[in-house]
């Protein structure tokens, strides 16, 4: 009833089309995957992504730090910077999700009655942070243009998340970018308290 259709057309879709769809962050794709099919990758799309990023991080860390002797590089792998990396990525995205569904419940409280509505838009949230799989080919093909390519991914992402928002709560286009960037604000904030507690973010 959201879409005021007779019925959905990406049913006869092929599931490639479906994804370059929803890459183009089509609203109609979105709303397919969300709403008319039975995906349960959400929490290990989000645990992948996740290890993602803090691969990344780690692997800038350890750029930082170059120390050719072997030893060091042996004694750098067994600390423990890469898990210290992935619990400061996941409070970030966690406070990112927290700041967005504060401004939505701010903004639109009786959208956000029931439980099930913020499983849906927590689903929906992490459904549409698959962009970060883009950091796995931006390392590999590591060059000059590597911190661009990050802020595009980045960009990405956030497109998609507002496209998600949209699609799960049926808004206008300006209500979920109030909510991502309330939920920005929120994470450089948790940014700014790690670098007080001097540690490398």
């Amino acid at each position: 009833k959201s879409c005021q259709k007779p019925v959905d057309k990406y049913i006869e879709y092929d599931p490639v089309i479906i994804l370059i769809n929803a890459v183009l962050c089509k609203a109609q794709a979105y709303r397919h995957i969300l709403f008319n099919t039975k995906i349960n990758i959400h929490g290990k799309l989000c645990i992948f992504c996740l290890l993602c990023e803090a691969y990344i991080r780690w692997l800038q860390l350890q750029d930082s730090s170059q120390n050719t002797d072997p030893d060091d590089l042996i004694r750098y792998a067994k600390e423990w910077d890469f898990y210290r990396m992935f619990g400061i990525a996941s409070l970030e995205q966690t406070s990112f999700f927290v700041g967005i569904f504060i401004a939505l419940w701010w903004m639109t409280p009786e959208m956000l009655k029931r439980k099930s509505d913020f499983i849906l838009l927590l689903k929906a949230l992490l459904l549409s942070t698959y962009g970060k799989l883009l950091l796995i080919p931006a390392v590999i093909w590591e060059h000059d243009y590597t911190p661009l390519c990050l802020a595009f991914i980045k960009v990405f992402v956030l497109i998609s998340n507002s496209q998600a928002i949209r699609v799960t709560l049926n808004l206008n286009r300006i209500l979920p970018w109030f909510a991502i960037f309330f939920g920005l604000i929120l994470e450089y904030g948790v940014v700014c308290l790690f670098q007080k507690m001097e540690w490398d973010v």
